[in-house]
């Protein structure tokens, strides 16, 4: 704050104590946004991409699209990459899960992953190997086969 003080005084300004603070950008309101974890915000993001109830891929895109341009169109002006992309890295993951549940098992994932991304058939191979462990699979090794341009493809928008 004595910086910014210190600044605009150079340029013939003041600060006004009340309103202005430097803070985290969490529950902080500015020109009337305010950016915030609500549960419920989150909740609903889970509802849409549960990773049962027999939808493909497309269809729970196609459903979360709209919900995230809505996020993004309205929140587009807070300056906070780290929150967008901790929420982007969290939702890729949650739907690489998804569509390595929508396999089951490692003798059907396997011919379906290999396909879909550029990963060698060996990364490919120990992921339908641990075919039951989709948050722990969707982590790492399934980044360099369901890729970012893999998620462009099917209409993700981006929120970083």
């Amino acid at each position: 704050m004595a910086l910014l003080r210190r600044l605009y005084g150079r340029l013939r300004l003041t600060v006004n104590e009340s309103k202005s603070a430097v803070a985290d950008v969490k529950g902080r309101k500015f020109l009337g946004y305010c950016f915030w974890f609500a549960k419920d915000e989150v909740k609903r993001v889970r509802e849409l991409t549960r990773r049962n109830g027999g939808r493909s891929m497309q269809e729970v895109i196609e459903r979360l699209r709209p919900y995230l341009l809505g996020w993004k169109a309205y929140f587009g002006l807070a300056q906070t990459p780290g929150v967008w992309r901790s929420l982007n890295e969290w939702l890729r993951h949650r739907l690489r899960a998804i569509q390595l549940k929508h396999r089951k098992r490692g003798t059907t994932m396997y011919p379906a992953l290999c396909p879909l991304g550029g990963a060698r058939p060996a990364v490919v191979r120990r992921i339908a190997a641990n075919s039951r462990r989709w948050w722990r699979n969707s982590g790492l090794l399934l980044n360099g086969v369901l890729d970012l341009a893999w998620f462009d493809r099917l209409g993700l928008p981006r929120l970083s």
